[in-house]
């Protein structure tokens, strides 16, 4: 089968020896800058982590087009939704942990259930975020946000990506939510890769099994492939950046093909992408499948690479459940 474009432009990155490695959330504040330089309807709304969410950079430029609520994310949600009937785009940004986590009520009735166009910006999602532990590590935050009617979910796989899904977000007519990362990330992606909201990408062509992964780790999982085509087990990539909805189409010509699934990502696998992609196989397409993400557990502290080692999160890991799943399909 012939390598697309978004493959190719993956696996020459990959290749390269010196991978460029930027924070997702980075991407988020040069995307809204963007948009907010195109569009005068776009306004920002923090609570009290301008900096670490990277909405400092948009204040810098438009002082007037931004607001501090402080530590209030209920009211975050409030403010934005009058905003948003007074006919601007706000974006409202802190850690997942905190947004959409502590005002999941506001969301839920004041972005969904009104249909307003509130761009909900998680940060430091995942156990990367480290030392800050558990009460800080956003591992629930898909499935709350999956599970509301009307609302779009992005899990951009990089910075570039990030940027890309920030500026979309403008363009959908509803609630978006779009999650991020606190470290520095592998970039796999250039300006001219693929990107459209409801759209998977295939990054790496293979026969045997598919791979269904979101966010940084889609780099884990390129290189579980790469290790495992040298051994002669052909994966299939799928970068799934766009959780709700799914891009059924790509996913079951994949499985189709593979007739085995391994999913990946820094979030319970219960009620996140895994269980997504189980729901759709489940009644269209009934097929083995592993999950990688946490297993009903909290995040613990510690340094960003020893914790996605600790939770069994990186390519080690994944080739043993690409095995595993692949005895289960034979």
């Amino acid at each position: 089968m012939p390598i697309n474009k978004s493959a190719k432009l993956a696996r020459n990155l990959f290749n390269k020896k010196d991978v460029k490695r930027l924070p997702t959330r980075d991407g988020y504040g040069h995307g809204v800058l963007k948009i907010g330089t195109k569009n005068n309807q776009v306004v920002v709304l923090c609570a009290d982590l301008i900096e670490s969410t990277r909405s400092h950079w948009f204040k810098e430029k438009f002082p007037e087009r931004y607001v501090e609520l402080g530590v209030a994310e209920q009211n975050l949600v409030a403010v934005a939704a009058g905003m948003a009937i007074g006919g601007k785009i706000p974006y409202i940004t802190s850690y997942a942990t905190f947004s959409p986590g502590r005002n999941n009520e506001q969301i839920r009735t004041l972005a969904c259930i009104s249909d307003l166009p509130i761009k909900v910006i998680g940060s430091h999602a995942g156990v990367s975020v480290g030392p800050d532990g558990a009460t800080h590590q956003a591992l629930e935050d898909i499935a709350l946000m999956r599970v509301l009617p009307r609302m779009t979910v992005l899990v951009p796989c990089d910075a570039v990506e990030a940027e890309k899904a920030t500026i979309t977000a403008a363009r959908i007519n509803g609630p978006v939510y779009v999650r991020l990362a606190r470290e520095k990330t592998p970039v796999m992606t250039t300006s001219k890769t693929s990107f459209k909201p409801g759209k998977a990408n295939i990054f790496w062509r293979g026969s045997d099994v598919t791979i269904i992964a979101c966010g940084p780790l889609v780099h884990e999982a390129l290189l579980a492939a790469k290790v495992l085509e040298s051994k002669k087990i052909k994966v299939e990539v799928i970068n799934n950046s766009t959780i709700k909805p799914l891009d059924e189409k790509t996913i079951l010509s994949s499985v189709r093909k593979t007739k085995a699934v391994v999913t990946v990502e820094e979030h319970q696998v219960n009620g996140g992408l895994g269980s997504a992609i189980a729901e759709l196989l489940g009644k269209k397409l009934p097929t083995p499948i592993e999950m990688i993400g946490l297993q009903d557990r909290f995040g613990e502290s510690g340094e960003p690479e020893e914790l996605l080692k600790h939770f069994k999160l990186i390519n080690p890991h994944i080739i043993q459940a690409v095995k595993k799943v692949i005895r289960r399909k034979r």
